[in-house]
């Protein structure tokens, strides 16, 4: 079961990479940092998609258009000037 559970791990890490934060440390700052990561991983995604052929240009522009709405929105409710 242990092994399971780091394949697991192993899998989430390699899915859903993430970096660590070297700016100047405030919570709103580490915040925002883990939603422009969240970001830029599903961007990512949606790009990867439409390369394949999976996605239609035009969904995909629509995708990342409603990815960059919620960052926007992330950014207000955190209060980043």
């Amino acid at each position: 079961m242990v092994q399971d559970s780091n394949f697991l791990a192993d899998l989430s890490d390699f899915l859903y990479p993430h970096s660590s934060y070297y700016g100047q440390f405030k919570p709103e700052y580490l915040a925002f940092n883990s939603h422009l990561q969240e970001f830029s991983q599903r961007v990512s995604y949606v790009c990867n998609l439409q390369t394949s052929g999976k996605l239609s240009p035009e969904d995909a522009y629509t995708q990342i258009k409603m990815l960059w709405k919620q960052l926007k929105t992330a950014k207000k409710q955190i209060e980043i000037s």
